[in-house]
């Protein structure tokens, strides 16, 4: 992604800095997150989406405990117990994953979200809400990236790292959900400053 490597680093560097002084339990998860890179929230996504084996999108105590801990987040338990109960909020027992991962993204202007879904729809081809290595690999244009235009990366080198961001080390089924994609580039958007430089990156990307 043309441009990103530099923002993430920075984003990174800013995750760890913040979290040494927040106090909010979704905060600190979410810098947490952030601190990975662009990817961090959407990788959280993956692991939880794994655990729900009877695919009902919820998450008992347990399963969120276990799945914070597959994914290396460091809080105390007490925090774990107030955020699990902030997302509970009919004391079910249970939370929707979907809700969580949603609050959990950083806040997005509406001018953002609406190149990003301009984007995934322009690649979900068959309208089915899923993007496959292949729509991504024809409509990619990798000549944006830095390292390919500094010669140390070839196209195929440039677009593998990129489909490791869509493609975690838990779950690599080659598709691209909706969320997966939102939650990618929700990361992104933390690390740009402005919605033109944002709105650009997208549009030369994407060739939207």
């Amino acid at each position: 992604m043309s441009g990103t490597a530099r923002h993430d680093r920075e984003m990174v560097i800013q995750a760890k800095k913040k979290l040494t002084t927040a106090t909010d339990p979704i905060e600190k998860l979410r810098l947490q997150c952030l601190a990975r890179g662009s990817a961090g929230i959407k990788g959280l996504g993956r692991v939880f989406k794994i655990m729900d084996d009877n695919n009902n999108r919820t998450l008992d105590f347990t399963e969120f405990i276990k799945g914070l801990n597959d994914y290396g987040v460091v809080m105390e338990r007490a925090e774990t117990e107030e955020l699990f109960q902030s997302f509970d909020k009919n004391g079910s027992g249970t939370i929707d994953f979907n809700e969580f991962l949603l609050t959990l993204r950083p806040p997005m202007s509406r001018a953002r979200k609406e190149v990003i879904m301009k984007a995934f729809t322009k690649l979900d081809k068959s309208g089915d809400g899923i993007i496959t290595i292949e729509d991504l690999r024809e409509t990619y244009n990798a000549k944006q990236h830095p390292k390919y235009q500094n010669g140390e990366w070839t196209q195929e080198q440039v677009f593998r790292k990129f489909l490791d961001n869509f493609d975690s080390p838990y779950d690599k089924d080659g598709l691209v959900s909706k969320e997966d994609f939102l939650n990618y580039y929700a990361g992104v958007s933390a690390s740009i400053d402005t919605d033109a430089y944002f709105i650009l990156m997208m549009t030369k990307s994407w060739r939207l």
